[in-house]
């Protein structure tokens, strides 16, 4: 199986098991998948020009709404929505491995050994029909001269 095992100071063995692995609460994306996805700061979506500078107050209360509403907004949609959409996410990626497993490898396996046989079968007509063929046309062939005479 998929069980790990470690021993502890007195030899007993502790079995861990793979599928609870810890995860790293600082780091949430080590494979940096969504590093250029869905960074967004204020900075990237409000920006003033020189010559057009609203309130300095203004200013740092729109920064703080922006920052604040985008921090809890996603905190709410993410515990409202993150635990059935990672059920979905899981059931289908599920499915996916299931299928790839039981239904696309073995198919790709059986055409593999499919078109050995045909290869083989393909290999055995060309060798017995075709290659006495073009050896004949190339024997009535080899005796043919092309002179290439250039006339003013």
């Amino acid at each position: 199986m998929a069980d790990q095992y470690q021993y502890n100071s007195n030899e007993e063995k502790i079995v861990k098991d793979s599928h609870t692995k810890e995860i790293d609460l600082i780091n949430r994306d080590p494979k940096q998948i969504n590093e250029d996805v869905v960074k967004v700061d204020f900075e990237d979506v409000i920006a003033e020009p020189d010559g057009t500078h609203s309130l300095d107050g203004v200013w740092k209360l729109s920064y703080t709404t922006f920052t604040v509403s985008k921090y809890w907004c996603y905190r709410i949609l993410s515990a409202v929505f993150g635990i059935p959409i990672a059920l979905l996410w899981g059931f289908l990626f599920a499915c996916i491995s299931f299928c790839h497993i039981w239904a696309v490898v073995p198919c790709i396996k059986s055409c593999l050994i499919e078109s050995q046989c045909i290869g083989r079968i393909y290999s055995l007509c060309i060798q017995t029909f075709c290659d006495p063929f073009f050896e004949a046309l190339g024997k009535i062939f080899s005796s043919v001269r092309v002179a290439l005479r250039k006339e003013v």
